[in-house]
């Protein structure tokens, strides 16, 4: 029988212990000692309690098939960022290049050819020239991964949320070569603010942060062996490098984002300057499984 505050966490406890998956029983037992610890910590008032289960709320009712608050909301705590840091690099005792995947996935780019471009309708700004290498942790070539490239426009919007762009522009399908090298065309992104008009908006108004994401270009690489790998590469000259509001920069992917003043010999026809990247990526051993898409 429940007498007071200090009997309710045992008698919670007690029905958690009859739930039969063990790795579920362990995640609910220890999410029930650090929320109701969290409860009592703050003396969370009725008033408080009702604001908090509105926002969860909102979470869901700000999600859409081309916006995720939940993900964003995980982003913004440093969440996504210590799960991942955790799960990988040694769990968690060495640098990685494993990141985020951010809310802006969809599944089924276009097949893409190394060297093609992925500008699908007119997209004015900067050109750039990437390649990407990927290595397991020995650092030997990994051949035949299938790699998901997919960035924002020079104005800072994915596709998805731009209708002057084509569907699936600033995305494709590459597969690595024998050097385990994946190369393509582009144009450079640009950083971007994250919503500001939903929950999350309203806690880094509440907490005097900016929204600023620095540019970035993403990376999905699966092959079977292989853990899949999610990446960004950042810009290592974006203003807003050293205080991302996602939490997701770290050392081992800030990328050198290198201006070139005279012609690109391979490809003569790219404006002046044009950019290059060039980035080492390592995939560790594991099960290849592809995430679900945060959108459609």
């Amino acid at each position: 029988m429940i007498r007071t505050e200090a009997d309710i966490t045992p008698a919670v406890l007690a029905v958690m212990e009859q739930t039969t998956d063990p790795r579920l029983r362990e995640i609910m037992k220890s999410l029930v000692n650090h929320l109701h610890g969290f409860i009592r910590e703050v003396r969370l008032t009725e008033a408080e309690f009702r604001t908090a289960t509105a926002i969860l709320n909102d979470l869901g009712q700000f999600s859409n098939d081309s916006h995720n608050e939940p993900v964003l909301m995980a982003g913004s705590l440093g969440v996504s960022s210590l799960v991942c840091l955790l799960n990988n690099g040694n769990n968690g005792t060495t640098e990685t290049t494993q990141n985020l995947l951010g809310p802006f996935w969809r599944m089924h780019s276009p097949p893409t050819k190394n060297g093609e471009t992925l500008v699908r309708s007119e997209t004015l700004g900067e050109q750039i020239e990437v390649e990407f290498e990927f290595v397991d942790v020995d650092g030997k070539p990994i051949e035949g991964a299938e790699v998901d490239i997919w960035h924002s426009s020079p104005v800072g919007l994915y596709e998805n949320q731009d209708p002057e762009q084509a569907d699936y522009n600033l995305r494709g399908k590459f597969t690595t070569d024998a050097s385990g090298k994946i190369w393509f065309r582009s144009v450079r992104p640009s950083g971007y603010p994250i919503p500001t008009n939903t929950v999350v908006g309203q806690l880094l108004k509440a907490q005097n942060r900016h929204p600023n994401r620095p540019a970035h270009i993403h990376a999905l690489a699966f092959k079977k062996g292989f853990k899949t790998m999610i990446t960004q590469i950042y810009s290592d000259d974006d203003p807003v490098l050293e205080s991302d509001v996602q939490f997701g920069v770290t050392a081992a992917l800030t990328g050198k984002f290198e201006r070139h003043d005279t012609a690109n010999q391979a490809e003569p026809t790219m404006s002046i300057p044009w950019f290059s990247l060039h980035h080492r990526l390592v995939l560790e051993a594991g099960e290849a499984k592809l995430p679900l898409a945060p959108i459609k």
